[in-house]
């Protein structure tokens, strides 16, 4: 006796790859409205959804946004160099009363502006065209510094008649450090400070939904 056993449609099967497929696609479509946002995709999602985007373009609100950045620090300045200090007697010759050492210095200048100094005053909004003008506070010198681990002293000299002097090495790390704060001001670092500051409050601008952005 033979038994035939006859293989009809697999609806199950179908079923099952029907509801991946819906599960699949209704997951791309969520990804999709999430993340359209901007420009021809996002007018699309707004239409699909019904949504708006709001913007508060209210000066203090502008304001405090920038401000939150507080102490922005744009530029560090770096500067490897070799100062020299001493003391001299308007008598004797060095060899018997002079005092001198060399220093190898290492130190940095960290330039940048003070956004909570940013005044509403200082801010122009045009709602309708979701446009913004931003007069920056002038950039600053924070701060300048010599590096203690790579300071040294790389020679010293002192005179056959008088003691080493204890204030010469103090006196020729703050000659060192007015040294490089003048190198860090003629090579732009106010300059340079300002131009990346004008480049983040740009960029933060632009995240706060502002179409046309103008930092000066």
């Amino acid at each position: 006796m033979t038994t035939q056993y006859n293989s009809g449609p697999n609806y199950g099967g179908r079923f099952l790859g029907f509801l991946l497929a819906l599960l699949l696609g209704a997951a791309g479509f969520a990804v999709f409205l999430r993340h359209a946002t901007t420009g021809a995709l996002g007018r699309i999602a707004t239409l699909i959804t019904g949504r708006t985007s709001t913007f508060d373009t209210s000066v203090p609100a502008v304001v405090e946004k920038i401000q939150r950045l507080n102490r922005l620090e744009t530029v560090v300045y770096s500067l490897d160099t070799v100062v020299e200090g001493d003391r001299t007697s308007p008598i004797l010759p060095d060899l018997l009363a002079g005092d001198k050492l060399i220093l190898v210095v290492h130190g940095q200048s960290i330039a940048g502006i003070d956004l909570s100094q940013l005044k509403p005053e200082d801010v122009r909004i045009d709602a309708t065209n979701r446009s913004i003008h931003v007069t920056l506070p002038a950039s600053q010198l924070f701060l300048t510094t010599l590096d203690n681990q790579h300071t040294r002293v790389f020679a010293r000299s002192t005179g056959l008649l008088v003691p080493v002097d204890q204030s010469l090495e103090s006196d020729t790390r703050a000659k060192a450090q007015d040294q490089l704060q003048q190198a860090a001001l003629s090579d732009g670092i106010l300059d340079a400070a300002r131009k990346n500051a004008r480049a983040t409050v740009t960029t933060l601008l632009y995240s706060l939904g502002f179409q046309s952005v103008d930092v000066t």
